[in-house]
């Protein structure tokens, strides 16, 4: 029987059309793929020079901000945001970037920019990139001195501590401990010199040349030394500068005629100022037997009010007499100075705090400073639990408690204010000469915190002193 070839025919030319169209099939898979792929690697690379795009939004008003310090409006009178064409390297527009710009608060440096980068071949593969740029101030120490200086037990400090004279820790440190020099003679005790950093918490460290021990129980992370001196008078603004500032859109007041003003600061921005017209009299027995420079009792005895007043814009407040400044701020940026001028030794001004400083927020809105040409002082009628919030500069003095003496030989002397309980300071201590509240007797306040309020760096008070003219990124996160 023979075979059909028409059949035979038949059969191929079924199989020839079914691969053809599975060949087809796949061709065209294949062609929806390839360009779906095309189509994302597009898509990847617009995102990809949006980002870029995005990220020359930042660097371009990062420059503008280096150029024009307090321009938030990118040249213009506008509320933006604000756009710029981008070109590639042959000058051919290719995409843009918008800018969104959030000025700091008053006082502060802290700048925030979005921007928003786009290619015009594909507009929905926008990136939006959001930074934070400041100048960085000087409050980069929980404790900064001139001069040699002494902490004693029950003292606790959280933040970096510099002398460019040598340090006597007997406390807890848990940040590094600095010292500008090698070694140093203590003026605490006779004896040999003493290493720059050193403890007399038991076992009292060895003297040089010996080995310095590794002390984890004083120093949690360390102590360093020799290290660059600090230039301290960099912390010293010009206070005649804050001073012409303060008459012209802050707050000024004169000499008082008195014994100086006292403020006390309210959570509803203003401000209650009295005029001290008496002191608390140095009590019976009770005298400076260690010839401490205008020692006294330095807490007020009558006052009169004389008015009351809102913050002023540029968070200024300077007085030509002595200080008294207590009281809660909320959301406010405050530098509150005192000087007299010409400035001479003996004739310097000086502020105290006998009653708490506080702020009401800790995450940089609330930010207060204290410059005194000369001393901050604690007085001897001061809080037992006494808190004070604020970076603290003594110009040309020292920051600290006076000497009280205790009761001895039947004589109260300066009872019951000689010893008082606890003192926190949340901020920073920067002063010319030695700091203390407390003495190797006993007197004075028994448990001292030292908190470094890092928001100092960034978001400072007003007009407070910077490390360079030059914005850099603190926060960077991109939106999308």
């Amino acid at each position: 029987m023979g075979i059909n070839k028409n059949k035979k025919v038949g059969a191929i030319l079924i199989q020839i059309l079914v691969l053809a169209g599975l060949s087809t099939l796949l061709i065209s898979a294949l062609a929806t793929w390839g360009a779906s792929n095309l189509r994302a690697s597009r898509r990847e690379y617009n995102r990809e020079l949006s980002f870029q795009i995005a990220e020359a939004g930042i660097e371009y008003y990062r420059w503008h901000l280096d150029s024009d310090p307090t321009d938030y409006k990118d040249g213009t009178e506008t509320s933006g945001p604000y756009v710029h064409d981008f070109k590639d390297k042959d000058g051919n527009i290719i995409g843009s970037f918008s800018l969104e710009i959030t000025p700091p608060v008053e006082g502060s440096t802290k700048v925030k920019i979005r921007s928003t980068g786009v290619t015009y071949s594909d507009p929905d593969a926008s990136r939006i990139i959001e930074v934070e740029v400041a100048k960085p101030s000087l409050g980069n120490f929980a404790i900064i001195t001139e001069s040699s200086i002494r902490f004693g037990e029950g003292t606790e400090v959280f933040g970096p501590i510099h002398s460019n004279g040598g340090i006597r820790f007997d406390g807890l440190a848990h940040n590094i401990v600095s010292s500008a020099l090698s070694d140093y003679n203590d003026p605490d005790h006779s004896g040999g010199d003493e290493f720059a950093v050193h403890t007399h918490r038991d076992p009292v460290d060895p003297t040089p040349p010996s080995p310095v021990p590794i002390r984890t129980d004083v120093f949690e992370a360390g102590r360093q030394f020799p290290v660059p001196a600090v230039d301290f008078g960099k912390f010293t603004n010009d206070l005649s500068e804050i001073k012409t500032q303060a008459q012209a859109s802050g707050k000024y007041f004169g000499n008082s005629g008195k014994s100086g003003y006292h403020f006390v600061l309210k959570t509803d921005g203003t401000f209650d100022a009295y005029m001290v017209t008496a002191l608390v009299p140095v009590p019976s027995n009770c005298n400076d037997n260690q010839g401490q420079f205008d020692w006294g009792t330095w807490s007020i005895k009558t006052e009169s009010f004389i008015g009351n007043y809102p913050f002023p814009s540029n968070g200024l407040i300077f007085a030509e007499d002595d200080i008294w400044v207590d009281g809660q701020v909320d959301n406010a940026r405050l530098l509150i100075a005192c000087g007299h001028f010409p400035e001479n030794k003996g004739q310097e001004t000086h502020i105290t705090v006998n009653n708490s400083l506080s702020y009401t927020n800790y995450d940089g809105r609330d930010s207060v400073g204290l410059i005194a040409q000369g001393n901050i002082t604690v007085g001897l009628v001061s809080e037992n639990i006494l808190r004070i919030d604020a970076a603290l500069i003594a110009k040309n003095d020292r920051i600290g408690r006076y000497y009280y003496r205790p009761p001895s030989d039947n004589k109260d002397r300066c009872s019951p204010y000689h010893v008082r309980d606890t003192i926190t300071l949340y901020g920073m201590v920067g002063t010319n000469e030695d700091y203390g509240f407390s003495y190797l007797d006993g007197t004075g306040y028994q448990i001292i915190n030292i908190i470094y309020d890092a928001n100092l760096l960034f978001a400072p008070p007003p007009d407070f002193p910077l490390t360079t003219d030059q914005y850099q990124i603190i926060t960077w996160k991109e939106i999308k």
